[in-house]
């Protein structure tokens, strides 16, 4: 049976994402590689601080759901070959045919580009453009990873920690925030602070082993209401500690009250998901089929008009977000509407096969 809360709540994380990138842009704390500030007025950063600590960790719990619900008819093996087409290709293959453009606007967009710009090779810029337009994919390249990890981990353990799992009650899930916070303080790459392996792994296995149980989410949706007062006071709580910092780096994105609101929201998200939110319509059903083209996409029509509107116009600052937000939601699903039915190279960028509507 489809369970249609996970798939909506993962399109509507994404929708959050490209929310957050569109502010993220013109934003006035995190300024490397974007545009900046385009007005004076920052109250949009708020919007930031508040999904940053949770939208990332909840798409990493409902792919180890996941992995769960397609392991259970499917053999490792298969597991494997789907997990790689659908997460390895895009974020490898993929930037070599697509991600060079991001890599371009990102180097245009930050300066980089001129300085480099006959001083290397042709093939060599170009390897270089690949991998700066890694930007949103880092996240399928974590996830591939987190496959991996999982059938080494399946393979030693045999169902006996599943099995083990089953018996989550409230308390444990509301201490879990104890080891989900000590996670988020290893495997942490020192540069790119995106990479939180640790956390994000964890997650991932806890999405498998605890969180696919109907049991389970059976009681995040019974005290789902109860569970938004504490997130709600924890994000409140935290925007208002931590306003004007770097909220995406070490220290301030791994301390006890970055994790614990975040792994709260992700409770309440899952619990009001599941009693609200499962059913389908066909705005849910387009969207849970393009989400993941909307993501892998709409940084790129985001940052074209993002420069665009701010080196070639004049345009009123409220005008700008609103026109970027349009090409980045209205760019990002054209551009997977395209991708989607050129043969190959839909395989290449989206890991789609020849099927349009394969997941």
């Amino acid at each position: 049976m489809r369970k249609y809360y996970l798939d909506n709540i993962r399109f509507g994380t994404i929708i959050l994402v490209v929310i957050y990138h569109v502010i993220y842009m013109f934003n006035g704390i995190l300024t490397a590689g974007v545009i900046g500030p385009i007005t004076t007025i920052r109250y949009q950063d708020g919007i930031q601080y508040l999904l940053y600590p949770w939208f990332m960790v909840i798409l990493f719990l409902i792919s180890g759901m996941c992995s769960r619900f397609y392991l259970e008819h499917h053999s490792g093996k298969e597991y494997f070959k789907a997990r790689t087409r659908k997460l390895l290709v895009p974020s490898t293959i993929g930037l070599l045919v697509f991600g060079w453009i991001q890599g371009f606007l990102n180097m245009t967009i930050s300066n980089a580009l001129t300085p480099l710009t006959g001083q290397v090779p042709g093939i060599v810029m170009y390897l270089i453009l690949a991998v700066t337009g890694t930007g949103v994919l880092w996240t399928i390249q974590v996830m591939w990873i987190c496959s991996l990890i999982l059938l080494l981990v399946r393979r030693i353990e045999k169902d006996r920690l599943y099995t083990l799992c089953s018996k989550v009650n409230l308390p444990i899930l509301l201490l879990l925030v104890i080891p989900v916070w000590i996670s988020a303080q290893i495997l942490n790459m020192p540069v790119i602070s995106v990479y939180r392996f640790g956390i994000y792994i964890f997650c991932f296995l806890l999405g498998y082993y605890v969180f696919s149980h109907d049991a389970v989410i059976g009681i995040l949706e019974k005290y789902s209401m109860l569970l938004l007062i504490p997130a709600i006071l924890l994000g409140i709580t935290y925007l208002t500690c931590f306003w004007g910092t770097d909220y995406a780096s070490t220290p301030g994105v791994n301390t006890p009250l970055a994790i614990c609101y975040g792994w709260y929201a992700c409770l309440t998200i899952l619990g009001c998901g599941k009693k609200y939110w499962d059913k389908a319509n066909a705005f849910t059903r387009y969207m849970a089929k393009s989400g993941f083209g909307l993501y892998v996409f709409h940084y790129t029509t985001l940052s074209a008009a993002a420069y665009a509107l701010t080196w070639f116009t004049n345009t009123h600052p409220l005008l700008i977000y609103l026109l970027s937000a349009i090409a980045a939601f209205g760019g990002g699903l054209l551009l997977n509407e395209i991708i989607s039915r050129i043969p190959i190279i839909r395989w290449c960028v989206l890991g789609m096969k020849k099927e349009k509507n394969n997941v």
